[in-house]
């Protein structure tokens, strides 16, 4: 049996596509892949996947030309074989056109108007994935898919300090190359006043992020912080986050590469729904800002409610993020499991646990 994904990213969306093509790989299906050039690298660490890269920069943002070559070549590809599922994870019907060569006996794609190919609000991207690959229905009872982890990393570009637990920082992100997402992330003015509480505690502070983060560096000039923003490549970056005792990350890419490390993880959303998107295992919190707020979560998919002051985020303070740090780092060292969990900071003095 043969299964074709078509999901070039973001990183983010493609590592929880990962265990719905875990489990159709668990289930006796040899798993094809057509991603993106970001999204490669990450992938290439599963064996089982077999990947076809395209060039989604030309695909995407290319000139008509580019754009059209792309195509081509990848129906090259896709039209020598034969396929038992052949899913597209997407909702934008012109990526329809990749798949048109594409022989299978079920095509499935995702849907606004049918609710069994639609990512249902209030679930995990993850399970949805699972559901709709399998084209399980969706009340039938299933058990919620945890990350896939990655296996046989490098050490750490990042000699450990011994006594200090590693914490990394990732303050940029939220942006790819179709669009900058800024109501997702944490300021970061916050992200540096956390780096001082946790250096204040004893803790070794890293800040890590790609090329397009560098802009959060200057904010970090008179932090003892070591900045690695921009100078890793994704598989090392996915080696330092291995290393790390936890990582504090918004709603963007590497927190979902943070979720298929060893790493302890708290992240901070806002206009997102965490319980969609925060990995599903053991050591993993949300602090979800903007209780109360009438517009929470505001993102519908595709595009967020007009918003200047992103007031949700905001609502999560440093020392909030601090203490939630300090309550992973404990539990590591007392040897307890800590599930995954979504709160909602109402107040320095009040959680709601969701």
């Amino acid at each position: 049996m043969r299964l074709l994904l078509i999901k070039f990213g973001a990183i983010g969306d493609c590592v929880m596509a990962v265990p719905a093509a875990y489990a159709m790989h668990q289930a006796g299906y040899d798993v094809d892949w057509v991603c993106g050039l970001a999204a490669a690298p990450v992938l290439q660490l599963y064996p089982w996947i077999n990947l076809h890269v395209v060039d989604d920069r030309a695909l995407l943002r290319g000139s008509f030309g580019e754009r059209s070559r792309a195509i081509l070549d990848l129906w090259c590809v896709l039209m020598k074989r034969n396929y038992d599922v052949c899913a597209t994870l997407y909702y934008d019907s012109r990526y329809k056109l990749l798949a048109l060569p594409v022989r299978a006996a079920r095509k499935v794609m995702l849907s606004k108007k049918d609710r069994a190919t639609m990512l249902l609000p209030g679930r995990h991207h993850t399970d949805e994935y699972a559901r709709i690959v399998s084209g399980r229905k969706d009340d039938e009872t299933s058990t919620p898919l945890a990350p896939v982890q990655v296996t046989g990393l490098l050490p750490s570009p990042l000699a450990p300090v011994e006594g200090s637990p590693r914490i990394v920082l990732v303050p940029g992100g939220a942006k790819n190359m179709l669009r900058d997402d800024a109501l997702r992330r944490w300021p970061v003015e916050s992200y540096v006043a956390l780096a001082k509480l946790l250096l204040s505690r004893g803790c070794e502070v890293v800040l890590a992020g790609g090329p397009d983060d560098v802009w959060t560096s200057p904010s970090f000039a008179a932090v003892s912080v070591m900045d690695l923003i921009g100078k890793l490549s994704l598989v090392e970056t996915l080696s330092l986050l291995d290393s790390a005792a936890v990582t504090v990350a918004h709603d963007t890419g590497p927190l979902h590469l943070a979720g298929i490390t060893r790493t302890g993880l708290v992240t901070i959303f806002g206009p997102t729904d965490p319980h969609g998107r925060l990995p599903q295992r053991s050591g993993c919190v949300a602090l979800w800002g903007g209780e109360g707020f009438a517009c929470r979560p505001c993102y519908d998919g595709r595009d967020y409610a007009p918003c200047s002051h992103n007031g949700c985020v905001r609502q999560v303070t440093p020392q909030m993020v601090a203490d939630e740090v300090e309550g992973l780092l404990a539990a590591a060292r007392e040897g307890r499991t800590v599930p995954p969990r979504v709160v909602a900071p109402v107040s320095t003095s009040q959680m709601v646990f969701l």
